[in-house]
């Protein structure tokens, strides 16, 4: 897993500890199933505010300083600057955030460029199948490119009409609102197309490959 070392003595130990718990107890599962036309998910509740959780690092990244590579199975790798992706069309989309620690928040409103503007650029190889995220702070997460290619996934740099700020993954971060939000990767830095699906920080800590929230996908 990409820069795990380099996190693992500055995250908070504690915090992963008991995750990895809860999900060796199967702690927060129903049992139940539900369609995704039903709003919120089993074993979720809505909240109004929006927690912040982290593994206890929150990269001070500006947007002077930040980059986004695209690389690994595509026909054109890309390395944007800040003003390259603000000169992308931009597009708001409001959505729902459903976080494995069972709150959901609905009807946020983000700003950003939409995958699908980023894929009809960088062209995916027909073998790529996944992406992985990086994130400044060593982060990785994986979802399948058939969720990543959603419409209304996006690369957001605002929310509520506002830039996002650190503490929530600010300038850029991934929102994939069909996915539970650990899937979203905050601090964006790297997007990386592969043939294989490649477990990331909290996949190889007992969370699901895909993390569907309607099935309860929380724990592999």
């Amino acid at each position: 897993m990409a820069n795990d070392d380099g996190i693992l003595g500055q995250i908070k130990q504690k915090l992963v500890d008991t995750k990895r718990k809860w999900s060796d107890e199967g702690r927060l599962l129903t049992g139940v199933a539900a369609d995704p036309a039903v709003r919120l998910p089993p074993g979720q509740r809505e909240v109004k505010n929006w927690p912040v959780l982290d593994l206890g690092i929150q990269p001070d990244v500006s947007a002077k300083t930040w980059r986004l590579d695209v690389a690994g199975l595509v026909e054109n790798p890309i390395s944007w600057g800040w003003a390259d992706f603000a000169r992308q069309p931009q597009v708001d989309f409001v959505s729902d955030i459903h976080c494995v620690t069972a709150w959901s928040r609905f009807d946020n409103r983000w700003r950003g460029v939409a995958t699908r503007h980023l894929l009809d650029l960088v062209k995916p190889h027909p073998s790529a199948k996944y992406v992985v995220q990086h994130s400044y702070d060593g982060y990785t997460t994986n979802v399948p490119l058939a969720y990543f290619a959603d419409a209304d996934v996006l690369l957001a740099h605002e929310w509520e009409g506002q830039p996002i700020s650190r503490e929530h993954g600010g300038p850029v971060r991934l929102v994939l609102p069909k996915l539970y939000f650990w899937k979203s990767a905050k601090w964006l830095t790297k997007l990386e197309f592969v043939a294989e699906d490649r477990a990331g920080f909290w996949e190889v800590r007992g969370y699901h490959m895909r993390g569907d929230p309607w099935t309860e996908e929380r724990y592999g």
